[in-house]
Order: C-alpha cells, then structure tokens, then sequence
C-alpha cells in the first residue's frame, strides 16, 4: 500500500499530490475529526474533578470521513501526519493518530511552510515526531475556552437573553464597550488655531516668545489677530534628509488591518482568501501554493527567499533599490514558529497570475507580494523642510517634504497614508520678509478617542496580548452575529444586548473577564507549549478562583425581566410577555409554569418575492420555511426540483463553476467552490 500524507484540507491534498511521486496518496481529514463531547457535568465534556480529563468523540458528521481513514491507515506502510504548521495543526495531528491508532514507528509528523514543489519534497524526507507540549497548550486552551465558553454563555442566556459569552470574546466586547462610554462621558473642549496664508503654502502659530501657545477662545485669537501685520520675517530654514522605510512582511494581524484598510476586507474574508491562495492555485503550467502559511506572528522571513528577492530587485529597478529586510518590532508574546506572510516566489508577480485568481483573490495576493518585496527595498530619502516666521514675537511654522529616492516606494506608494507637500526655494527670495494674503482664526473642539474598526480592534487585542491572531476573525464574527455590535461607517457601536452583557459580567466576573487576567492566562498558555508550567496546574488555578464566582453568579445575578406586551393571557388573565426561544422570540403568559399559554402567531399574506433564477430548471427560487421555522430557500418547482440553500442568493454567479454566489456573514461566496 501507498504511504499516506494526511492534510487539513481537500484544496491542499490535490495540490500536494500532483508534487509527490506516485507511492505516495495524499488524503484530507477536512479539519478536526474530534472534539470535547457535551457530556458530563455541565455538558463540558471535561472530567473536572479527575485533573480536567477531557472526553473526546468524533465530531457529528464525520464518522464515514474516520472510518474511511482507518482502512486508509491500516493497510498504510507510512503515514504522514501533514496538518497546518502551527499548534491547532498539531492538535488536530494528535488527534488522528490517537483516533487511527497509528503506532508510533509508523508515523511522522510533517509540517508545509508554503504548498510548492521543492518544499513539499524536502520536508516529506524530514524526521520528526508530534510535539506533546504544544498539544497539551492547545488541550488546555480548549478545556479553558469550553468551561469559560459554555458556563458564561449559559448563564447569559437565563439572566440577559444574551447568546455568548467568552475568554477572548468578553473582553473584545468589553474593549468595545468601554470605548463607547468614553466617548459617550467626553467633554468637547474648545481652542483655536491662527493660519497664515500665503500664496504657496500656510504657516500655523505655535508659539509665541518662544513659548508654546495655547489659545482657548474666539475672543484671545482676537487679541492675537490685532497685534499681527500681514508682514512675516523668515526667522529660520532648517533642511533635513530623512530615510522612509519600508515596513517588515506582514504577519496575520497586519495582514488583517491592512486588508481592512485598504481593501475593505473583513478580518474573515481575508483569512479565507489567504488560506486559498496558500492552500494552492490552477496556473498555467503547475498547481502551486502562491503564499506561505497565512497563521503567522513572525515576521521573520528565508534567507532563500531574500537572495531571490534581491536579484529581482537588481534586474528589474536597479542595484540602488537593493535594501536590507525589516525585522520590525521584537514582541513577547510572538512564537516564531514560521515565517511571515510573503509569496512562495517573487517571480510570480501579481500580473503573471492575475488571470488565474478571482478579483479579491488578486487584490490580497497584490496587497502581500507588494508588501514583501518593498520590505527588502532601500529606504525611500525624503529632503524635510521646516520655516519658521516671525511676526511681532509670535512664531509661525510650515513643514514641506520633498521625495529625493523613492526607493521601496517604487513598488509600495499606492499603499502608503502620507503625502508630500512641497514648499518653496525660500532661498530664492530676495528679502527675508514675506507677506501673507490673509491671516485667519478657526474654532476646534478636541474630540473623544475614535470607536474601534475591525483594523484597530485587532491591533489592540495584539497589543494588549489576548488572544491568538488567528482567531480575530472569528471572534469579530460572533460580536456581530450575536448582535452583540453593530457597524456603521466601518466602526463598531455596541448594542443594547452588548452592554448589558458586558454589566452583568463585569458585576460578577470582573477578576477574570478583563485585559490583564486574559493577557496572563495568554502567556501561562505559551509557557504550557514551551514545557515552561504545567497544564493540570494551570487549569486548577483557574477553576478554584472560577467556580465560586459562577456558583454567586448563578444565584445572586438578577435576570432580566422579560419586556411586556401590554395584553392579557386569555387563559389566566396574568401579562403577556415576549420571551426568547430556540427559534426566536414569542409570546407567552408570564405566569409560566403554572400558566402554559402561548400566543399564536397571525399569519399575513405577503406577496412571494423571487430572489433569484434556480441554477437547475431556472424557475424562481423564493424564500422558504422549515416546520421549525427556520429559513431558507428553495425552488418554487419543489418537489420536482430539489435546489435548496440555507444562505441568500443573490442572483450572481460564480467565476468558476457558475453556481449561485450566496450571502454568508455578509460575504458573497460560492458554496460550491467553498466546500
């Protein structure tokens, strides 16, 4: 029988297969195969009171996947164990040797930084076993995430109506919240600025006497207006040369923020194009992964990968853009364990493969090849001019910037925030004095800090240290599907549901549910999988200062009262009140249980809206109901035809494969080609 390589992902596996020689079957275990059960007590699936020993069954749905595995592996004469390369990889790798039961002889544990050629046939040859200690971190990290996770976000449910609660959640949302009540507590404060303009540029007054100058009302910059002329003496020309450069590759959370930025791309999307471009692409000649993996906090970056890249920058811009790569900042919690986020070659450039990627798919991989290459370019040298003007002892200043080397700009100007402004040759001048057209007063109002973005919500958890880079997404997913926030202009207001959420937590939860305690419990997590602190202990720790918490919580926290309708129950004459269920909200008597009454809902008439044209018999596909009446839709040609699809379509078609793109979390996909 063939050796097995098993990988995550079914894209990969193909990918991977057309690269390795024919003794070898390349199969997909198309994620975890196994999770916590929802047994025991409290449903945790964990033993708490055996050292946390955790229940692991076979997640639903994949019973056919591991059988088919098994008889793979039994008759198997090698496995490979190729799941992503970082520690849920390698958890998941743990996972199916447990499950197979795959002897330890029989097995290596292989890791593809990036899905080409001459990697994947280098690293099938290396010799290396699972790594227990980052299992451990990653089993420890799921028991915490599964105790914290369900407990909370049962109690939520009973006392708030709310939907979730969570480790890294609660605290994004709380990040959140208090930023709205900042800005909600802040107090405008009034100044005014002084503008000289000229017929080239304007000069600001910042100070006078050579003292800095603050000017807090209309009827001071007055009094300032009256002692200036419109006459301006040239104090002082300072010229400076500045270097620009280029910032470091970019890893997940940069990756996240910029593509936000600048491509409008949800933290989601973006990890969903990226693990598409890694996994591997159709081109010409070859099926080849265009980046390395995209779950990344290092930015560090092969040295194979910078002598190539210097070449192409010599051959192509000239030997005075070769630079020198960027390291960026140094960062505690950063694991190193691969490289940064760049493309397999630079001589892929973005035009030569754009033909075989989707719009967004060549944006982003535009966005990191760009990006990598100007990290490796030579400082841009910018000419900093700054003059100072004098005017009855007060100072005026003006600041111009001219761009004598573009250098990484060559390639990375269009993603770069800062302009040049330019002023003139004051040398040229034939007198000293110079002479305003006009000199203006404008009123400003100091302003509260600005509500999070997905791009400054995802650089404060990294700042702060909570929680890992690849799994914002995630989490900024189920802040809004929980309708725990909601977005305008790009930025995130909490809800009604969010802040209390956030109260009710804070009131019982506030030792645990706060940036220093998660950052912490970050760091004990990191120090499990670097064999530094043991995981059983890590994990007591935490349940002894928990579970009394919960217990008050449980009994003391208020519940919410239900919201009443202004009826009465036909039945026992008490209110009626909305209430939430499985499938949303109803309403019912309030005297339940003794009082069982449940009000039907009146039915209305509406018009069937066609949403879009059934890619099977092309009648119209119409919006839908379960008998549990949850929605969907579905071909108004049922049962003769049996189109059906959970999400929206929205009447466009696929590039690829021509079937219906459909709304998931707000994003346009194709179920299809996203299976």
């Amino acid at each position: 029988m063939k050796n097995i390589v098993i990988v995550e992902s079914p894209a990969k596996s193909k990918t991977i297969e057309k690269y390795l020689a024919g003794d070898y079957k390349v199969v997909s275990s198309k994620g975890h195969i196994r999770d916590l059960a929802t047994t025991g007590k409290y449903g945790l699936g964990v033993d708490l009171d055996n050292d946390f020993k955790p229940n692991y069954v076979i997640i639903k749905g994949k019973n056919k996947d591991v059988k088919e595995l098994k008889k793979l592996v039994e008759s198997a004469d090698h496995i490979y164990l190729a799941t992503d390369p970082d520690r849920e990889g390698e958890i998941i790798s743990w996972h199916l040797k447990d499950e197979l039961k795959i002897p330890d002889e029989k097995y290596t544990r292989v890791t593809f930084r990036e899905i080409t050629k001459d990697v994947v046939l280098n690293s099938i040859k290396e010799e290396a076993k699972i790594d227990m200690n980052l299992v451990k971190g990653a089993e420890t990290r799921r028991i915490l995430d599964r105790i914290i996770g369900f407990r909370l976000s049962k109690l939520m449910q009973y006392k708030t109506g709310g939907k979730s609660a969570g480790r890294v959640q609660s605290v994004a949302l709380k990040l959140i919240v208090d930023r709205e009540r900042e800005i909600l507590a802040f107090v405008p404060k009034e100044y005014w600025t002084i503008e000289a303009d000229f017929k080239d540029f304007t000069a600001e007054l910042f100070k006078y006497k050579n003292e800095d100058i603050e000017i807090n009302n209309e009827k001071e910059a007055d009094q300032i207006l009256e002692k200036l002329s419109k006459s301006f003496t040239i104090k002082d020309i300072e010229e400076k040369e500045k270097k620009k450069q280029a910032r470091e590759v970019f890893k997940t959370s940069t990756l996240q923020q910029m593509a936000s930025t600048k491509l409008n791309f949800a933290a989601s999307k973006t990890m969903k194009i990226a693990q598409k471009l890694y996994e591997g692409v159709d081109l010409q000649t070859e099926t080849v992964g265009l980046i390395t993996y995209m779950r990344t906090d290092s930015v560090r970056i092969s040295d194979d990968f910078v002598k190539e890249t210097k070449g192409f920058i010599n051959g192509s811009y000239g030997s005075e853009y070769v630079g020198y790569v960027k390291t960026g900042k140094k960062n505690a919690n950063m694991q190193d364990g691969h490289e940064g986020i760049r493309p397999t070659s630079i001589n892929r450039t973005p035009e030569k493969v754009k033909p075989y990627l989707t719009n967004d798919e060549f944006k982003l991989y535009k966005l990191i090849y760009t990006r990598a290459l100007a990290s490796i370019m030579a400082d841009a040298k910018v000419k900093v001019t700054t003059v100072t003007f004098l005017n009855n002892d007060y100072l005026f200043k003006t600041t111009g910037s001219v761009l004598e080397f573009d250098g990484y700009l060559k390639v990375y100007q269009e993603y770069e925030d800062s302009e040049d402004k330019i002023l003139p040759n004051f040398k040229d001048y034939q007198s000293n004095v110079i002479v305003a057209n006009e000199i203006n007063k404008y009123q400003h109002f100091t302003k509260p800090a600005s509500r999070y973005t997905e791009s400054s919500l995802i650089k404060e958890l990294e700042s702060l240290g909570i929680g890992r880079p690849s799994t914002y997404a995630t989490i900024i997913s189920t802040l809004k599907d929980h309708d725990y926030v909601k977005v305008e202009d790009k930025k995130f207001i909490p809800t009604e549901m969010g802040i209390e959420t956030t109260d009710k937590l804070q009131e019982y939860f506030s030792d645990i549910i706060n940036v220093k305690y998660t950052a912490n419990m970050e760091s004990d997590l990191d120090e499990i999988a670097e064999a530094k602190k043991d995981n059983i202990k890590v994990l007591h720790e935490f349940y002894d200062k928990f579970a009394p918490i919960m217990d008050d919580a449980l009994k003391n926290m208020e519940k919410k009262a239900p919201v009443q309708t202004g009826e009465v129950c036909p039945e026992c004459g008490g209110d009626l009140v909305i209430r939430k269920g499985k499938y949303g909200e109803f309403v019912a008597c309030s005297n339940y249980p003794k009082c069982k009454y449940i009000k039907k809902e009146e039915k209305e008439k509406k018009t069937v809206e066609k949403i879009a044209e059934c890619p099977k018999c092309h009648k119209d596909i119409v919006e839908r109901k379960t008998k549990r009446g949850k929605i969907f839709y579905g071909c108004s040609g049922y049962p003769k035809c049996d189109y059906a699809t959970w999400y929206k379509p929205t009447g466009n078609v696929c590039e690829k494969c021509g079937n219906l793109l459909v709304l998931k979390n707000g994003e346009e996909i194709c179920e299809e080609c996203n299976k």
